[in-house]
């Protein structure tokens, strides 16, 4: 049956104004621009780089024997505070008992032989003196008489050997009981009753057996990337947080820099090392620490957002939006130093002056935000601004 021309009539107006009424539903009317702004403030300005690294001790002290044997009565723990002269551990070395007791048995002897040379000597000497069998006699006499004073010699410079030999026995033999060298605290257990020194220190990853610090001369070590490093100098104040300890800030300083760097992965990185201005019981060596290095601090500075400047060829602007203006006058700026956060305006605007942060234009497919201009270095950062 064919269909009647007034109903496709009827169709076709309801496909219109559906299609209207969906194109009404999906595009709303165009609206105006709107511009973020906010006041150029004066204040102070600070500019860091940062680094990572961990908590060493400075003054540490290697518990390291030169001789070997197994390792008996451990007589400490990691973190035990120890005292100048106080026993750590012993060493089970029997050899070494025989080698002090042969020392001193050659030592002995040697001290018997001077004896028994200087004997020798005064009858040499006493037959030389009293020689009457002519000169013939006297020449054997004398070539006697030499020969038993070199023995001598030779035999005091024995004595002088096997003392020496025997010193160092005893002295190797007094090394079985290992003692702690300073005051300190344990920092480091690579040990345990029963191990052998000499498999300890064969190949060339082996560990120390012990550490002894002072805690009181923690410090932070941290790298500091290539680029940040001509920014960075001794005496610059420093701001600490760590990784094992939340809500931790501390302060401290630039006390040193590596002056040659390290490559890792293409990456060349210099050690700093920051000393504490006050060190909190939590802080323990080993531990991770995030540094922010304050590398200058402007006072009374015209600041703005990053977010403010943009850049234009080879200068920098911003957009001021006055009172009662529906549109933004493009300004071009001077601008200075630069953090994570502001950007120092060395001319160009005055303080109170509304920038623009964003622009926001809904007829766009996105928003639209201002980009920082400012000359950014790896690792700048921190500070922020403060109002003044």
């Amino acid at each position: 049956m064919k269909m009647k021309k007034s109903h496709i009539a009827i169709i076709a107006i309801i496909v219109i104004a559906g299609g209207y009424y969906w194109y009404k539903s999906t595009h709303t009317a165009s609206t105006a621009i709107t511009y973020k702004t906010t006041a150029a403030q004066k204040g102070m300005l600070t500019s860091s780089v940062s680094g990572s690294g961990n908590v060493v001790v400075d003054q540490s002290v290697n518990i390291d024997p030169t001789i070997t044997g197994t390792v008996a009565n451990l007589a400490v723990n990691i973190g035990d505070p120890v005292k100048k002269g106080q026993t750590l551990f012993t060493i089970v070395n029997e050899q070494l008992s025989i080698s002090a007791a042969s020392a001193k048995n050659a030592y002995l002897q040697s001290q018997q032989a001077v004896e028994t040379s200087k004997a020798s000597e005064k009858q040499a000497q006493y037959n030389y003196d009293h020689n009457k069998a002519g000169s013939a006699q006297e020449r054997i006499l004398n070539n006697q008489l030499q020969a038993a004073k070199q023995s001598l010699e030779v035999s005091k410079e024995n004595v002088n050997v096997s003392q020496e030999k025997y010193q160092s026995a005893l002295s190797d033999a007094g090394k079985r009981n290992v003692t702690a060298p300073s005051d300190g605290t344990v920092n480091a257990i690579n040990i345990k009753n029963g191990d052998d020194l000499s498999k300890l220190s064969s190949g060339s990853s082996r560990s120390v057996p012990m550490i002894i610090g002072d805690l009181g001369t923690m410090k932070a070590q941290v790298q500091i990337n290539e680029v940040d490093v001509p920014n960075v100098a001794l005496g610059q104040k420093v701001m600490m947080t760590f990784n094992s300890v939340a809500g931790l800030t501390t302060s401290g300083k630039i006390e040193k820099m590596d002056s040659l760097g390290t490559i890792a992965q293409g990456v060349v990185t210099y050690n700093a090392t920051i000393s504490f201005d006050s060190l909190d019981a939590r802080i323990k060596p080993g531990m991770s620490v995030s540094a922010s290095i304050i590398t200058s601090v402007k006072q009374d500075v015209i600041t703005v957002p990053n977010s403010a400047v943009k850049k234009q060829g080879n200068g920098n602007y911003v957009e001021v939006l006055n009172s009662g203006e529906t549109s933004p006058q493009q300004v071009t700026v001077q601008i200075g130093a630069v953090n994570n956060t502001d950007t120092e305006i060395v001319s160009g605007i005055s303080v109170g002056d509304p920038v623009v942060t964003r622009t926001i234009n809904p007829n766009a497919t996105t928003s639209t935000s201002t980009q920082s201009g400012g000359a950014r270095l790896p690792g700048i950062g921190g500070g922020g601004r403060f109002g003044g």
